[in-house]
């Protein structure tokens, strides 16, 4: 286990930045790492494998109802808790794919982003001392969010498990070890916070982890807080909502949005549903935050979320090829790979390659094959980089073009 705190003193704005690792012992603030490749990307004119956004529009009709809701001029302020045909379309998702039955007057809230969601959530329940427990490597917005309110962040690893050669086929590792996972959850345990499918390692959780989150959670009463973004992007496993299971459900918030699943990541639509009181705290907070978001974009990702079975379906398979062909390309150039469950990302060891430090060999990749990644260093604690250190994180959801250029230019690192 993992333990971060920030160190007493320091101002609500330095508290987030510890959180999130970007605060210097001289005080100044670092950028994220994903400015800092972006930045390195354009400067250099690098292929930009950083950052998990993709590169080409998402479904006509969800575009077009967008195009059409501003025509008819859906450009106001929406209500507070998002629009009708967006909550009620929320709602029969949920029922659609899970079988789980919301009241979509009190019991959806939409957000700016998944990311808002998981703010407002963490800001409404955590205190002063209380501990979140994440797995780690972890999403950098959790870290951050955590310290901001004064929580104490405990992760437990994901460990990549591999055979004999070194190699893991798809599924076999990155779970955690259950009895560290026991040991994490105690009685100061406010939130645990899964994230499943998993970013960076696209790991899906399997059954017997999702059971014990939600035995733990009821032992020792605390509320069980979900990052699902991915879960239409899955490559042959099944996403079970922690909702879905027994004695889940009144403990549980569980956060999504339409910016993975649609490529529209910069509309930041995303959604929480949970019991009402639950969404009546977070919405407390969450009013003061963007207050309301994205009026025209709220009804386009309405008609997304109603698209066929086959959109759902041709979408990850269309994710799916492009992870092959990106993993193609990083075998060839030398390195090790976790080959992902699900997401937008694929985790590759620069080791095999006389790389031990992902974050420096993420710095000189341009020069040396035109490509930026990030390394997984920046999703982990400071205390438990070097299990990772190795390790860079390429990301998938690109041209198919792009991800053919990328590889290419990659396979000139194994000839150095």
């Amino acid at each position: 286990m993992s333990d971060f705190s920030p160190a007493s003193g320091l101002a609500p704005w330095q508290r987030t930045a510890a959180g999130a690792g970007l605060l210097a012992a001289d005080g100044s603030i670092a950028p994220t790492i994903f400015a800092e490749m972006s930045a390195l990307a354009a400067r250099t004119g690098a292929i930009n494998l950083g950052q998990g956004f993709p590169d080409e529009d998402g479904p006509a009709e969800v575009l077009e109802a967008a195009r059409q809701a501003i025509a008819d001029g859906v450009n106001q302020y929406p209500p507070g808790v998002g629009m009708p045909v967006l909550r009620e379309a929320i709602a029969a998702h949920q029922r659609r794919w899970y079988g789980i039955e919301l009241d979509a007057a009190s019991e959806v809230l939409v957000t700016a982003g998944a990311t808002e969601a998981l703010a407002a959530t963490l800001l409404a329940f955590v205190d002063t001392g209380d501990e979140v427990m994440t797995f780690e490597p972890y999403y950098d917005a959790y870290a951050a969010i955590i310290a901001r309110a004064g929580g104490v962040h405990r992760t437990v690893p994901l460990r990549w498990t591999r055979d004999g050669s070194g190699e893991q086929a798809s599924g076999s590792g990155w779970q955690p070890d259950h009895d560290e996972l026991r040991a994490a959850v105690t009685d100061r345990t406010r939130v645990i916070l899964v994230n499943s499918p998993h970013n960076p390692t696209g790991a899906v959780l399997d059954a017997e982890t999702l059971a014990l989150v939600v035995e733990l959670a009821e032992r020792h009463d605390a509320l069980i807080v979900t990052d699902e973004v991915y879960e239409h992007l899955v490559f042959g496993a099944a996403h079970t909502p922690i909702a879905t299971l027994p004695g889940a459900r009144e403990r549980t918030i569980s956060i999504s949005s339409g910016g993975k699943t649609f490529s529209t990541t910069g509309w930041k639509v995303g959604w929480l549903t949970a019991p009402a009181p639950l969404v009546t705290a977070v919405l407390a907070v969450k009013q003061y935050l963007t207050y309301v978001n994205g009026a025209p974009f709220q009804p386009a990702i309405a008609t997304g979320l109603g698209l066929p079975d086959a959109f759902f379906s041709d979408a990850a398979a269309t994710l799916a090829a492009k992870r092959d062909l990106l993993a193609t390309g990083l075998e060839a150039a030398g390195f090790a790979l976790s080959l992902p469950q699900a997401g937008y990302f694929v985790i590759a060891d620069a080791a095999p390659l006389g790389y031990t430090d992902g974050a420096e060999l993420c710095r000189a990749l341009p020069g040396l094959a035109g490509v930026v990644g990030v390394p997984v260093t920046a999703f982990v604690h400071p205390d438990r980089q070097g299990a990772y250190s190795s390790l860079v994180r390429f990301a998938f959801c690109k041209r198919r073009d792009v991800l053919e250029e990328a590889s290419a230019r990659l396979t000139g690192l194994s000839a150095r």
